[in-house]
């Protein structure tokens, strides 16, 4: 499967919580693997399951909601702040995200997210709350994420915004690279670089 984002358009999920940290998006008891798959499933999980039991889901969690589903997860500020797990960003990863969108990320969480194909789109509080209120609203309210432009829409209000990201990670999401990827790529240039100067 591949790995590019260029664009992303999908349905959202609100999560209207602040300051949600690394180990409520993934609980510290699960952190024992090491491979990527299966994170999904634990994803919130004492948020989402009365005392850790998958057969009580909890109805007022909005991932166990059947009225949002979608790619995007639209999340308070100051998400992924705590600990640098990086099981974090795998988590939502592997539960089916590619995007969350959020007025301020935890910066190692935001890189994290990155290397691992999940867009963390930073926009202004404003425009957030525009994104809430349209998504409680309207589930069925789209938002359209254009990576190489850099710009988001709300397709209910027609809110649009620009956000920031890293030349070289865009680089690699628009592609599917990951840092090896990257440098195969270049493989032609560098060998055509030592040619010029030999040591």
């Amino acid at each position: 499967m591949s790995k590019k984002l260029k664009q992303i358009q999908s349905t959202a999920i609100p999560l209207e919580h602040e300051n949600v940290d690394t180990d409520q998006i993934i609980p510290a008891r699960f952190l024992k693997a090491t491979n990527r798959d299966g994170f999904g499933k634990n994803l919130f999980r004492d948020w989402r399951y009365e005392y850790d039991d998958e057969a009580k889901p909890k109805s007022d969690f909005v991932l166990n909601s059947p009225l949002f589903k979608g790619k995007i997860l639209v999340a308070g500020k100051n998400f992924g702040c705590g600990s640098s797990r990086e099981h974090a960003a795998w988590a939502l990863k592997d539960y089916g995200f590619d995007a969350v969108v959020s007025s301020f990320f935890a910066d190692i969480f935001k890189n994290n997210a990155l290397n691992n194909f999940l867009l963390p789109v930073q926009v202004s509080e404003a425009f957030l709350q525009n994104l809430f209120t349209s998504i409680k609203r309207n589930p069925a309210t789209e938002i359209q994420i254009d990576i190489e432009n850099q710009v988001i829409i709300n397709t209910d209000s027609g809110n649009k915004t620009s956000f920031e990201l890293n030349a070289y990670k865009k680089t690699c999401l628009l592609n599917g690279y990951d840092d090896i990827d990257y440098l195969l790529n270049l493989k032609a240039e560098i060998e055509h670089f030592e040619t010029l100067h030999p040591v």
